[in-house]
């Protein structure tokens, strides 16, 4: 019988599920969007929907309470940052599952889960494929006197 079956076990022992499930809500934080397979997505999306509900309580017991959820700095720093303003308006329904087909090597149906927040804004690119002022930036400084003395060194041997 299937009665009070309410968590998915997944295959792992609690402990493992919990780290499991935290990691991937830090990464979902992070990244906006994950590809997992279609039970870990479902055993996620409840856990992410906690996470949000509490911090938009905006306390410092709710803070402290992700935090317990949420080690990374980084992906706390985003959640209250740039996250939680676009949930203002919200008050549940916080993430999205979208299937998307079955995994080719063991036939694990995959999903994709993601937030329900505005997508990041993309710099203009230019015809080279390079991105404004930052790609002008990050280009290469000319080789070295070092590297050019070397090979003339070894012009003038043979």
């Amino acid at each position: 019988m299937g009665h009070q079956d309410k968590v998915v076990k997944l295959g792992r022992t609690a402990s493992h599920r919990d780290a499991m499930l935290a990691n991937m809500a830090m990464s979902l934080i992070l990244h906006r969007m994950i590809r997992t397979t279609d039970a870990k997505a479902k055993a996620l999306q409840p856990v992410v929907d906690r996470i949000i509900s509490k911090a938009k309580q905006n306390t410092l017991t709710s803070k402290r309470d992700v935090a317990k959820t949420i080690h990374v700095r980084e992906a706390f720093k985003k959640l209250y940052g740039d996250i939680l303003p676009q949930f203002a308006d919200r008050t549940s329904g916080f993430t999205r599952i979208i299937k998307l087909g079955v995994r080719r090597g063991d036939g694990a149906s995959i999903s994709v889960i993601e937030l329900l927040t505005e997508k990041p804004k993309e710099e203009a690119v230019d015809a080279k494929g390079k991105k404004g002022e930052k790609a002008a930036a990050k280009k290469k400084p000319a080789a070295s006197t070092a590297g050019m003395s070397r090979a003339l060194r070894r012009r003038s041997r043979g």
